[in-house]
């Protein structure tokens, strides 16, 4: 195997895992767990379930880890084809990567909260779940601004698959595309909040193409071009 191939299916191979564990905690348990407006039946889903919780937010870091080995795989892959595009995707994945650890500390605050404690106990009840309910909604914000950063490192590793000659250019242009749909989404929800979910079903269709590129990589690989004879 060429080891442009093999780098390209390594890659695959780390997408697909994020790919399975991001989906847990960015939609399973906020829509298994979280009763939007109800601070009382949220705690009390999370306290009944509070293992799931947990495991929420540890496939939080997870992910944010596997997005960092992510990028040195595709640094790996496509370095060749421009170094400053490639370290500029790393660098965004980076600030991704720190954004989303910061992330999880709202979700922990919020069991700390539903859970209480003794240097809690000048809040009551009601009180206490409300200030938690205010975490849960801070890490929901957390995502819509790393959206972001979920969109912009797109932009250059789009860029090097388009310009790499051993990946197909459309999946290139479709990164690029799926980049800007996360632009979007991120600054309807930031500045305009209520159309949030309006733009996020037009965009829809086009936030395929990372699970494009993710097969790709892992089933097809890298289609390096044999280098051809020299004239005798």
């Amino acid at each position: 195997m060429h080891p442009t191939d093999k780098a390209a299916r390594v890659a695959g191979a780390v997408y697909l895992s994020m790919a399975l564990t991001a989906p847990f905690s960015l939609i399973y348990i906020p829509r298994t767990l979280i009763v939007r407006g109800n601070a009382t039946a949220t705690a009390n889903n999370i306290l009944a379930h509070e293992m799931l919780f947990r495991l929420g937010i540890v496939a939080d870091l997870i992910s944010s880890v596997i997005f960092i080995v992510l990028a040195i795989a595709l640094y790996r892959l496509l370095s060749g084809v421009n170094k400053t595009h490639a370290s500029l995707m790393v660098g965004l994945v980076l600030v991704s990567a720190a954004v989303g650890f910061m992330n999880v500390l709202s979700n922990i605050a919020a069991l700390t909260l539903f859970r209480g404690g003794e240097f809690l106990a000048v809040f009551d009840q009601p009180q206490r779940d409300a200030l938690a309910m205010l975490f849960l909604r801070l890490h929901g914000q957390g995502y819509v601004i790393n959206e972001i950063f979920w969109g912009l490192w797109l932009l250059p590793f789009g860029v090097l698959v388009m310009r790499s000659r051993f990946l197909p250019r459309i999946l290139g242009v479709w990164l690029i595309i799926n980049g800007f749909a996360y632009l979007a989404i991120s600054f309807t929800g930031l500045l305009l909040p209520p159309y949030m979910d309006k733009v996020y079903n037009v965009v829809f269709p086009v936030l395929f193409g990372e699970l494009a590129i993710m097969l790709w990589l892992l089933i097809k690989g890298a289609k390096v071009q044999p280098l051809a004879a020299p004239a005798p």
